[in-house]
């Protein structure tokens, strides 16, 4: 029988992140992938993250690195058209 200490289970669970992508958005994600929110401000990005963070019972971590957005942001392509009505 070793005397050695048996490793501790990671027990860090759901993380949310708050930061910033290239082009300056704010952003919330989790490290899932699951769960992405752009905001206009930083204030917006937080909140939004402390209210999920006690949903998900998530720790909440400020990126270090830009984010990059799960859903890309750009023009839509003229072949993508909305449509007149709802059907």
């Amino acid at each position: 029988m070793s005397s050695e200490p048996l490793p501790e289970p990671d027990e860090r669970g759901p993380v949310i992140y708050v930061g910033q992508d290239h082009a300056g958005h704010w952003l919330v994600q989790d490290g899932a992938g699951k769960l992405e929110g752009r905001f206009t401000s930083r204030g917006a990005a937080l909140s939004f993250a402390h209210a999920e963070r006690e949903i998900y019972h998530a720790s909440l971590e400020m990126a270090v690195k830009p984010l990059k957005p799960l859903i890309p942001i750009g023009p839509v392509p003229a072949s993508e058209r909305a449509l007149v009505r709802a059907a």
